[in-house]
């Protein structure tokens, strides 16, 4: 088998990450812009959004296991680990919240940003770069993070549970019971619909809800694509290879880890062969939302207004890239993709992103 079965992969990815791209900016799916309606004017809508994509998500996902179609037993990154590092990923979401505010948007809305001209993208997106590339590939993490966080690590092994998914921690009297998942993703996943189709205004907005659903479709079938036949045979190449991809493993949509590694090419040190799925998405929103936005003519070029803005921007993209790597994901990776596998580590991230982005705005509209 030659490496053919890789750029196959590489350009379905691609082209799920140009849905992606194109649906987002339509619709300006964002979270922290959900997270600032929601604070500041009390407006659901965009945060029903968020959570209407993350039901489509897990209702997808437990389909797809119902049916055999999807095994999360060795998922990059592993979600589902019986090792709940809790603590990173409080720290790390909160971090990345944090970033979030200061660089005005999340990674994937960074990369929205740049495909439609924002200049000051081509500045935070470096900045994400170089927080993931000192927590991934120096011995910063090793130094300075793991002698303390690793120690407050729960065994759930230990504890007699298969992993950290809310259906392996319902299950602990029968594990590995297939209806127990299929149960428990089917009601998380109804009472999201349930509570962002309650309200008349979200309902009667169509682009928004459309988008939504359309986004958790796009994490479904990056599931399906690596987990899938297509996806079986992907790894079995990469075993023989003498140039694997970065990030082997089942896998959905993630953008920290991928940009963070985009500075070992940028090194010379990986061949290009080594691209990841996770690169092949990025490059797709960036021609997803560039396509969106020539087409719409909402093309435009803006720059920072003062020095003090350049520097809070970079402050946040690095933050965002060391707290990214650090909860092992981002609003997508995490807020989507490993949200989608019940992963309670997931759930951690996402509320300590909200937490850091609600607490670090209220500080910013305090200094005003």
């Amino acid at each position: 088998m030659n490496d053919q079965i890789h750029l196959q992969l590489l350009l379905a990815m691609a082209t799920l990450g140009v849905v992606l791209g194109v649906a987002a900016a339509q619709t300006n799916f964002c979270t922290l812009g959900a997270l600032s309606d929601w604070l500041n004017f009390a407006d659901l809508r965009r945060l029903r959004a968020w959570g209407l994509a993350m039901a489509v998500a897990i209702l997808g996902v437990a389909a797809l296991r119902q049916f055999g179609a999807l095994d999360l037993a060795t998922t990059f990154p592993p979600y589902r680990s019986s090792s709940f590092a809790w603590a990173r990923h409080f720290l790390g979401g909160a971090m990345f919240g944090v970033g979030m505010v200061l660089a005005s948007g999340c990674v994937s809305k960074t990369l929205l940003r740049l495909g439609a001209g924002n200049l000051k993208s081509l500045v935070v997106l470096p900045a994400i770069a170089a927080g993931a590339y000192l927590m991934t590939w120096t011995n910063l993490y090793a130094s300075y993070f793991s002698p303390w966080l690793d120690g407050l690590r729960v065994d759930l092994a230990a504890m007699g549970f298969a992993g950290q998914g809310l259906d392996q921690l319902l299950s602990h009297d029968m594990p590995g019971n297939p209806w127990v998942s299929a149960a428990t993703g089917s009601l998380i996943g109804a009472t999201l619909i349930a509570w962002a189709m309650a309200d008349r205004e979200f309902r009667e907005s169509r682009t928004t809800w459309l988008g939504a659903i359309i986004v958790g479709l796009v994490v479904v079938s990056s599931w399906w694509l690596s987990g899938g036949a297509l996806g079986q045979q992907w790894r079995e190449w990469a075993e023989f290879s003498d140039a694997p991809p970065l990030r082997m493993g089942v896998q959905s949509l993630t953008f920290v880890a991928p940009v963070g590694d985009a500075v070992r090419f940028l090194e010379g040190r990986l061949p290009w062969r080594a691209m990841s799925l996770g690169q092949a998405g990025i490059a797709g929103v960036l021609l997803g939302a560039c396509a969106q936005a020539l087409l719409t003519r909402q093309w435009r070029r803006e720059w920072f207004r003062t020095k003090g803005d350049a520097v809070r921007h970079v402050a946040g993209g690095l933050l965002m890239g060391m707290g990214g790597a650090l909860a092992m994901g981002c609003t997508i990776g995490q807020g989507i993709t490993g949200i989608s596998t019940l992963a309670l580590g997931s759930f951690v991230t996402v509320g300590a992103i909200a937490l850091g982005a609600a607490l670090t705005m209220r500080l910013q509209y305090r200094l005003l």
